[in-house]
């Protein structure tokens, strides 16, 4: 009972109903007006008995057949010429309720036709109105109300059964149509979508869009789309696994390696001899790259860490920035801060200031001597800009720019410095992305939740 083609057949159901109840206002009260002229019509009829007879003059049994025949106790006919012709009982109620048939207002109509059917006693009717075949002569007749009523009972049951049957009809044929054109082709995707997220390497759920140019078949098409995208991401991605498993175990066995290479090198630097002093800066230099390489490489291919949430002064990360530019003894670089007072944010410190000082490595490697930090709140966000003064960033790199061993700075570079930085602020729930960039400098910028403290 809770699928979509029962909903869909309850709802059929109801709309037919509600469009029977509006066609059956208007029906009730043409009924009602019907019935009356009718009583009219045979009330005039009636009375043109009255001009066959001798001397204009009917017996009493005669009068009570014609009254018996329309249903009446008085009919009054005034002719257009002033002459007029009545049959009436001895003695008959007066009339309670006045009706008149001339020129009927529609909304009247209805009013006078729902009064009718609510009311629970009979009620004495004074009805006037032209005679149907003369308009010119006016016919006033005194009638019950209760027979009236009765038969608009019977018409509105009669029209009741009819638009049960005719609701009921089209619901089966709307349910057909919609189960073949649009639910079945529904649940067909959504079995296919279970069966996928089961067993995703599974092409026997996949769907065939049989030629349909609607929307079901756009549906289809972009859903098995969907499904090789989803499939060559999985494969890449248990291949990345794979290799990130082989990666770290030989970069853990390799910096092992090398940290043995680096004990002997610091000896060979000790070393008087001046042919070893010539080639020792270079084998210390080659050891310290590969060593940051297989440590560089480890920090990637780990997940990242949960992150202490704790309230981090961005001036005191920039100072900290700073102090470890400053060790740089080959560069000078310049670190400005401007923010919108003193700005405090929710953040693991260690692994916000990760991300600051990868992107600060970057563009001083890419040559910027100066790196300016901002930050201020927009939208219930925190944003903090990193500019720098450097050479910009070309055109080919742009589009490799977070992917890992895509893009670096340097030549010896992994390409993971970005990389590690923008999975580390999404972890914070944020996002890292490259503002602008050119000749004159390069603006990252982290968009993050606004947990800030002005």
């Amino acid at each position: 009972m809770r699928s979509l083609s029962f909903r869909v057949l309850c709802l059929t159901i109801f709309f037919v109903m509600v469009s029977e109840v509006l066609i059956y206002t208007p029906s009730i009260a043409r009924f009602r007006l019907t019935y009356l002229t009718e009583k009219l019509d045979k009330a005039h009829l009636a009375a043109l008995t009255i001009d066959g007879s001798p001397d204009r003059v009917i017996s009493q049994e005669l009068t009570f057949e014609l009254l018996d025949h329309v249903g009446a106790y008085e009919i009054v006919v005034e002719g257009p010429e002033g002459d007029t012709r009545s049959l009436s009982r001895p003695m008959f109620p007066p009339g309670e309720v006045e009706v008149s048939l001339y020129e009927p207002m529609p909304m009247a109509l209805v009013f006078d036709a729902f009064d009718a059917l609510f009311q629970t006693g009979n009620r004495i009717l004074r009805v006037t109105g032209p005679a149907p075949m003369e308009p010119a002569s006016t016919v006033s007749i005194t009638i019950d109300e209760y027979p009236l009523r009765m038969v608009m009972y019977d018409y509105s049951w009669r029209i009741l059964t009819l638009s049960v049957l005719i609701s009921v009809f089209t619901a089966a044929l709307v349910f057909v149509s919609l189960r073949w054109l649009l639910v079945r082709p529904l649940e067909r995707i959504t079995e296919s979508l279970v069966a996928f997220r089961k067993r995703p390497e599974d092409r026997g759920t996949d769907l065939d869009d049989r030629g349909r140019r609607d929307e079901i078949g756009v549906a289809l098409r972009e859903l098995g789309l969907m499904k090789e995208e989803m499939r060559a991401a999985l494969r890449q991605r248990t291949r990345l696994a794979a290799l990130g498993t082989a990666v770290s175990k030989i970069s853990h066995d390799l910096r092992n390696m090398l940290s043995t290479a680096t004990l002997i090198s610091d000896r060979l630097a000790m070393s008087q001899d001046p042919d070893v002093q010539k080639v020792t800066p270079t084998l210390v230099k080659a050891i310290d790259r590969a060593v940051a390489l297989c440590s560089t490489t480890l920090n990637f291919t780990r997940e990242t860490p949960p992150l202490t949430l704790a309230p981090v002064r961005l001036a005191d990360l920039v100072a900290e920035l700073r102090a470890e530019l400053a060790e740089l003894k080959d560069k000078d670089v310049e670190v400005l801060l401007s923010q919108e007072g003193d700005i405090m944010f929710q953040a693991d410190r260690d692994q916000m200031f990760r991300v600051v000082a990868n992107i600060a490595s970057n563009a001083v490697n890419a040559g910027a001597d100066t790196l300016r930090v901002s930050a201020w709140e927009a939208s219930g966000r925190l944003l903090v800009d990193i500019a720098d003064n450097g050479p910009g960033i070309p055109e080919e790199g742009r589009g490799r720019l977070f992917q890992p061993f895509q893009f670096s700075t340097r030549r010896d570079g992994t390409g993971l410095g970005l990389t590690i930085a923008r999975d580390l602020v999404q972890a914070h729930g944020g996002t890292l992305t490259l503002e602008r960039t050119g000749s004159d400098g390069s603006t990252f910028r982290m968009n993050l939740p606004a947990r800030t403290v002005v």
